[in-house]
């Protein structure tokens, strides 16, 4: 099995930054992507940003210029540096990976963390 762990959360006022860390631990072959998710109370979970095995980034619109996604592959884990933060920013950070489980498979499957909590406010 594969265990995503989030960390890096916390309380911060608005236009301060904050970097999350999504660790993966288990059964790993290789990790095709690394997404973040959000979701605030009273809202659908939406998409932040995701980082595919090769590098390449997309964001979503509310978030583009503010945050960026990297990952280390060798420690198989992957980052968010969230700068610029808005109390609309506020939610239960989540990570989600695509990993290969081994060699054999040519598919990966899905896998998410437990959440960490960001919150903007002053």
């Amino acid at each position: 099995q594969v265990q995503l762990v989030e960390s890096g959360g916390g309380l911060v006022q608005p236009g301060g930054s904050l970097r999350l860390s999504c660790a993966a631990s288990g059964r790993i072959f290789s990790i095709y992507s690394m997404d973040w998710y959000r979701q605030a109370p009273g809202k659908q979970r939406e998409f932040v940003a995701r980082i595919n095995s090769a590098g390449s980034t997309s964001y979503a619109d509310s978030v583009k210029g503010r945050f960026t996604i990297s990952r280390d592959n060798a420690k198989n884990t992957g980052y968010l540096q969230m700068n610029s933060l808005k109390p609309e920013d506020t939610a239960v950070y989540y990570c989600n990976g695509v990993v290969r489980t081994s060699i054999s498979r040519t598919t990966g499957d899905n896998y998410w963390g437990q959440g960490t909590q960001v919150t903007v406010s002053s």
